[in-house]
């Protein structure tokens, strides 16, 4: 082989790469660029602003009385009690989570509040002991689901339209089992259950119950292949189901969990007062959903998170014992309270474009400064 042909036949030398400098591994601009990235992403959290907002209504209600943050959870309106009056609702919105993310809704669960109670109190009353009747209301609450369920996933009804039905139709059934009566005089033992404290602690019974029923939403929706799905579901069903997911089975199991979560906040709700009447638990959907949605959950679904529900219940009850102390009205606590619904609407819409807005900043592009041309792409 000749001198010619050896260097023809070498492998031609790649040509130099020009690299941006500020990409370059081990590059100070780089990493500077890459910090301001995940800062920037931090802030724009939905959860970071509830907590902003938590705590400038705690600093108000610091403001207000000296006494806002007293710890006692039963006794006085403060910050402590009015955790302790929120766990019914903050309880039915971690099950409520779900059903959202995944693009449902359930509106019946103050009914299933009141059926469960008006159950609870007709079975106490004819001597069944709570041990026994206790487990017959959860079962009642899970049917109560998955009829919700059935008609929205078999029959291929809106949910917003079956469960405002059933909301009439669980109501209905409260008046027929309990009517105009009501059953109080519940064993202390299990009322303790209802307003008393972990022994030992100035813990509320119904706020560890609570937190264990958060930390176990948490792990499924955010750790398991059931979160996964519900996300899938609520982003694209038709997608979902072609990658193989069975939505119609995870949607009706969703109503029954929603069910179950509901008769347990009755029978909560029926050992704090210490008496059941057929209207318990009248109004709380609204609540429950206002929880859901402040907690940035979009009511689209697809979008959400536990840890901002959990959140967003500590910021309605610490904004509730606020308006208390400082001696508004009942009717201006729910105007603010409507307020506070719109605001957790909007907001999050704002969040997102400026999430976008963050983004294009952290990757370095800027907005077009113009419309592009038909048939050209925008960078």
């Amino acid at each position: 082989m000749t001198g010619d042909q050896r260097a023809q036949s070498r492998t031609p030398e790649a040509a130099p790469v020009a690299t941006d400098p500020s990409t370059a591994p081990g590059s100070n601009s780089g990493i500077v660029l890459s910090r301001r990235r995940v800062v920037l992403s931090t802030l724009a959290r939905w959860e970071v602003l509830l907590i902003a907002i938590l705590a400038v209504v705690i600093w108000a209600g610091v403001q207000i009385s000296p006494f806002y943050l007293q710890l006692d959870f039963w006794n006085s309106p403060n910050f402590g009690a009015s955790i302790s009056g929120t766990m019914e609702v903050a309880i039915m919105a971690l099950a409520m989570t779900p059903i959202i993310i995944m693009g449902d809704i359930d509106l019946s669960v103050e009914s299933m509040v009141g059926l469960s109670g008006a159950i609870l109190g007709v079975l106490w009353a004819a001597g069944i002991p709570l041990q026994a009747g206790i487990p017959i209301v959860l079962v009642v609450g899970v049917f109560g689901g998955l009829f919700n369920g059935m008609l929205v996933t078999r029959w291929g009804l809106p949910a917003l339209v079956v469960t405002l039905g059933t909301l009439a139709l669980y109501r209905g059934l409260a008046n027929v089992v309990l009517g105009t009566r009501y059953v109080s005089n519940f064993p202390s033992e299990f009322t303790a259950f209802g307003f008393g404290y972990v022994p030992g602690t100035l813990i509320p019974w119904t706020l560890l119950a609570f937190l264990l029923l958060a930390l176990v939403f948490w792990a499924v929706m955010h750790r398991t292949w059931i979160g996964r799905q519900v996300f899938a579901v609520g982003k694209n069903k038709d997608a979902a189901r072609y990658s193989g997911v069975r939505v119609a089975t995870l949607r009706t199991a969703l109503f029954g969990v929603s069910g179950l979560v509901a008769a347990f906040a009755g029978i909560i709700l029926a050992l704090r007062y210490n008496s059941v009447r057929s209207d318990n638990g009248t109004g709380l959907t609204l609540t429950v959903v206002m929880i859901v949605v402040l907690g940035g959950v979009d009511i689209n679904g697809g979008k959400g998170t536990i840890t901002g529900v959990i959140l967003a219940a500590f910021t309605l009850a610490a904004l509730q014992s606020a308006l208390r102390l400082g001696g508004v009205s009942s009717e201006y606590q729910n105007v603010a309270i409507g307020l506070l619904l719109i605001f957790s609407v909007i907001t999050p819409q704002l969040a997102r474009q400026f999430r976008v807005l963050v983004y294009r900043v952290g990757q370095g592009r800027d907005r077009p400064v113009r419309d592009p041309e038909p048939g050209e792409v925008a960078r």
